[in-house]
């Protein structure tokens, strides 16, 4: 329950605020606009191991330490970058011209976007949101870092927790694994057909 609720919520804040960000980049045109591209990529690039003491500091700053508001607010940092520039990728194939057919035809800029380029990004968005949720449902150091209560620890944290010393209970450990990878295997098999699609369209430019 607990990775359930942190990649769940974890993903719907990425894939709010990346469609946004991926919207602004790709379509408004200002100051900047291809080093916001390039900072967005080179967050995503950065490793976790590298920044998780910092981020522990920052947590613990906030009074957030044991908490799961801890995991959803650094899985956001990692996801959001990521979800961004993928679906930069994907806008970038959808003709301009549809969105302004929309406004011309009444709409605002905002509305164009949710009513004509959503639905047929919908692939996109549907790829960026299973593989945010994959990420988070799996990330392993910052829930072994942030939380230290049994009640609040993930799902890797806990199987992690199955060894003890030099004792690895093949058995347990194998079927926890096992139950732990449905959730996402559902999720995957859902959205098998936006998710090869999604990937396929938003890989390739122009």
């Amino acid at each position: 329950m607990n990775s359930l609720i942190v990649a769940s919520t974890a993903t719907v804040a990425s894939i709010a605020m990346s469609t946004l960000a991926a919207y602004a980049v790709v379509r408004l045109r200002f100051t900047g606009r291809a080093w916001v591209a390039r900072i967005i990529l080179f967050k995503y690039l950065l490793p976790t191991s590298l920044i998780y003491i910092p981020l522990f500091l920052v947590i613990n700053s906030l009074n957030l330490a044991n908490t799961l508001q801890s995991l959803i607010f650094t899985y956001l940092s990692f996801s959001i970058p990521f979800a961004t520039w993928l679906l930069m990728g994907y806008f970038r194939g959808i003709p301009v011209e549809l969105e302004e057919a929309a406004m011309i035809d009444g709409c605002s800029r905002l509305g164009a976007m949710v009513r004509v380029l959503l639905p047929v990004a919908a692939p996109g968005v549907v790829a960026a949101a299973i593989f945010t949720f994959t990420g988070a449902w799996n990330e392993f150091l910052l829930a072994l870092v942030f939380i230290s209560r049994p009640d609040l620890q993930t799902v890797p944290v806990k199987l992690a927790g199955m060894i003890v010393g030099d004792q690895y209970v093949w058995g347990a450990i194998m079927a926890g694994a096992l139950i732990s990878s449905v959730p996402v295997i559902v999720l995957y098999f859902l959205a098998q057909r936006f998710l090869v699609s999604g990937l396929a369209a938003g890989a390739v430019k122009g």
